[in-house]
């Protein structure tokens, strides 16, 4: 079964127009998504009282490991794994429609950045390079071909080549973007340090136990020193969204118009917190038609504002995953 054709979460402009689209995909996804409809069942869950998106049960983001959350009918096109180390259980994410992915990723970009062509655009993610089904690495490389640079492109771990190049475009006035996973960002930063002030780095998170943890405010600070920028932006993304958050350098992430966050308490997670609380994060992804797009993940976070949270870090039993390990 296809959503309805008027269902288009992207042009979503207004509280009341979120409303209406996330409640009108909570319940086509409690009938289409079996998984999902089996856990609100499990719930009692009355689906005719909900009536906010603030009121729709989030399932649990470990049900990714172990289930195919997808609607009923549809089969994928892609399948995107999450990272970690040997041994670990990691999440799949079965995607029927991957141009749901693509028009995520690109209209998210162009709301933060404007058009990948004003930017050569360098992808600094090994680790994610060398498995398949990383949805990073599938963003980074749309974003690399639409930014139509004949630099643009991806690194393993060619640090001197990526700092040669760095040079050259500083030198030609080029805007350009560096998109990196934390532990290569750190090597680069400190074994090639170059004064680029009008580089823009996003760091994607991710140590994956390659060096110590590290709180983001002492990561930032040995990335603005090495590079002698005024901040450094991230990305909040994961396997099981279809859609990413950015902070521009504030630690303050903020969602595109299509996404939310509410934070859920602790110890139930069926209660959400005031602002300034910090908790569970609930991600409310309403590109994530044919799988789910309420998510209780194992991060923690705080939520600022009505459109701004920060990422505190993760549960203490909760696995570790390539992206987003930094704790606060």
């Amino acid at each position: 079964m296809n959503f309805p054709a008027a269902y288009n979460c992207f042009t979503i402009d207004s509280e009341e127009d979120f409303i209406k689209h996330a409640l009108a995909l909570f319940h086509f996804q409690a009938n289409e998504i079996p998984i999902y409809g089996d856990y609100l069942n499990a719930l009692k869950i009355d689906k005719s009282a909900i009536t906010h998106w603030k009121n729709i049960p989030c399932l649990p983001i470990s049900i990714f490991k172990t289930h195919q959350i997808i609607a009923k009918d549809k089969l994928a096109e892609i399948i995107f794994r999450s990272s970690g180390t040997t041994g670990m259980i990691t999440s799949s994410h079965h995607v029927a429609e991957v141009k749901l992915y693509e028009e995520s990723f690109l209209n998210a970009f162009e709301i933060f950045y404007g058009s990948p062509k004003n930017f050569c655009i360098l992808a600094l993610l090994p680790a994610y390079l060398e498995r398949e089904g990383s949805s990073l690495v599938y963003m980074a490389d749309r974003l690399i071909k639409e930014s139509n640079h004949t630099e643009s492109g991806f690194y393993l771990n060619q640090y001197a080549e990526l700092a040669d190049l760095l040079a050259s475009l500083r030198d030609q006035k080029k805007p350009t973007i560096l998109l990196g996973v934390t532990f290569a960002l750190l090597d680069l930063a400190e074994q090639f340090p170059l004064d680029f002030p009008e580089l823009i780095i996003i760091e994607t998170g991710g140590m994956k136990g390659r060096r110590k943890e590290m709180i983001r405010e002492e990561l930032h600070q040995i990335l603005t020193t090495c590079f002698k920028v005024n901040t450094i932006h991230s990305e909040y993304g994961m396997t099981e969204l279809l859609s990413q958050a950015y902070s521009n350098g504030n630690g303050v992430f903020n969602c595109p118009s299509w996404m939310k966050i509410t934070i859920r308490e602790i110890n139930d997670p069926f209660a959400i917190v005031n602002i300034g609380q910090s908790g569970g994060i609930n991600v409310i992804d309403l590109a994530n038609v044919y799988s789910c797009a309420f998510i209780a993940t194992q991060d923690l976070g705080k939520q600022k504002n009505d459109d701004g949270f920060e990422v505190l870090g993760r549960f203490d039993n909760s696995d570790l995953r390539g992206c987003n390990l930094l704790v606060q």
